[in-house]
């Protein structure tokens, strides 16, 4: 389950990512404009800012994050929906902001978007590269401790994303013109009632974790793993001045199909 609220902590630095790959479209009126994976909606409503004359709609497998996003009463159709269901056909923009790292061999499913996108139109995403950061390894050797295997076991998953290079050798090979990039955010988190890097992986990646611990009496192991996890992430993350230095590497990738090739 996703909560919205969670999900929002830290949200400059959530966002920033956002604008910087949407800076790079380059078009001034598309008709149809779609984000998928759109979570809470604050940032799909920047898109129908941007683009008062598309039609702009967000799609998220949340139930949490579309009624979040209804709520803001922006004209943006938000629905709930699984982003690998969707066939692009017709939209001119499709963005996709830190969801297809969720999504398994999601380079199949950038394949089957590009095919189904007309020429000119403009697919662009970002997905964290931060899988082998020491904040994941500690999720990861911590949910394979025999403590907490049983529970975690199939849960807990490295989710690793390709690099740059390797997004656009595959779109180019699709025939897209491809601008992608990579840079590593060093986010200086405050100090709280909570190690923050744990507090920054609790909207994310250990949503799946506190899920599979559940609710009653299970939730005594949700509390240790997370405890225990604090004191890795406070040895990883030593706080200097009250504030943690967190590199966050980000995977970016802008592409415009084009014209069969000859």
């Amino acid at each position: 389950m996703w909560d919205p609220n969670v999900y929002g902590r830290f949200g400059d630095e959530r966002s920033r990512p956002f604008h910087e790959l949407v800076a790079r479209i380059p078009v001034a009126a598309p008709r149809q404009v779609v984000d998928l994976g759109c979570g809470p909606g604050v940032l799909t409503v920047t898109l129908a800012e941007r683009w008062p004359d598309a039609v702009v709609r967000g799609i998220d497998s949340s139930t949490e994050m579309i009624a979040s996003a209804r709520a803001l009463g922006s004209r943006v159709d938000f629905a709930l929906g699984d982003l690998r269901d969707v066939t692009p056909a017709g939209v001119d923009v499709l963005v996709s902001n830190a969801a297809l790292q969720w999504v398994p061999d999601h380079l199949a499913l950038l394949d089957r978007w590009v095919g189904a996108m007309e020429p000119g139109a403009w697919l662009a995403f970002q997905v964290p590269g931060n899988f082998a950061s020491p904040a994941h390894d500690a999720v990861y050797a911590l949910a394979a401790d025999p403590r907490w295997a049983p529970t975690l076991g199939g849960v807990v998953r490295r989710m690793p994303v390709p690099s740059a290079a390797a997004y656009a050798t595959r779109l180019t090979s699709l025939n897209c013109a491809v601008d992608a990039w990579e840079t590593t955010y060093v986010h200086v988190l405050p100090g709280g009632a909570d190690h923050p890097v744990l507090a920054w992986l609790e909207g994310t990646a250990l949503r799946p974790v506190r899920a599979a611990f559940g609710a009653g009496a299970d939730s005594a192991g949700w509390s240790a793993y997370r405890a225990e996890l604090g004191e890795w992430l406070a040895e990883a993350y030593p706080l200097s001045a009250g504030r943690a230095f967190f590199p966050f590497r980000r995977v970016f990738v802008v592409a415009q199909i084009q014209g069969a090739s000859s």
